[in-house]
């Protein structure tokens, strides 16, 4: 059977950004207050209300392709631990459904893996994708705008 784990940004590159490192846009990450939860990929948990956040450009790819994806993220502007556990949905994923999506080993969509998934049906989905052999790994994405929330690997 196979057992998986969501996987947050790596705490060294969060905390890189907290101390200047620009973004995949070359910007600084925008610091301000929260006015509300959101979420954190550094943590997998919520950032909350009145807690300084930085907003940034964020490429989960290790290298430029087409199919390397950039969108807005939020981290908590202190540090956080880093979110570790093996079948537990993180505390983040509080929406109803988010698109659930497969990546190959050279980091592309593989296509025909996409689809809007309810919350709590995201681990099955995961573990249908992850038992392919063409994929290597999954994303959890906002199933509205499409924004990177965490990745789902093998354990």
């Amino acid at each position: 059977m196979t057992r998986i784990t969501f996987t947050a940004m790596p705490a060294e590159e969060a905390e890189a950004y907290r101390n200047g490192k620009l973004d995949a846009y070359g910007q600084q990450p925008e610091s301000s207050i929260a006015s509300g939860p959101l979420p954190c990929r550094a943590c997998l948990g919520q950032i909350r209300d009145g807690e300084r956040v930085l907003l940034l450009a964020y490429r989960p790819f290790p290298d430029l392709q087409p199919f390397a994806e950039t969108g807005p993220i939020f981290i908590h502007a202190e540090a956080c631990a880093t979110y570790v556990a093996e079948e537990v949905l993180p505390p983040m994923l509080d929406s109803t459904d988010y698109i659930v999506r497969g990546y190959s080993a050279s980091n592309r969509i593989i296509y025909g893996t996409g689809a809007v998934t309810p919350t709590d049906a995201i681990r099955n989905r995961a573990k249908e994708l992850l038992i392919r052999g063409d994929v290597s790994y999954v994303h959890v994405r906002s199933a509205r705008n499409n924004c990177y929330q965490c990745r789902i690997d093998r354990v």
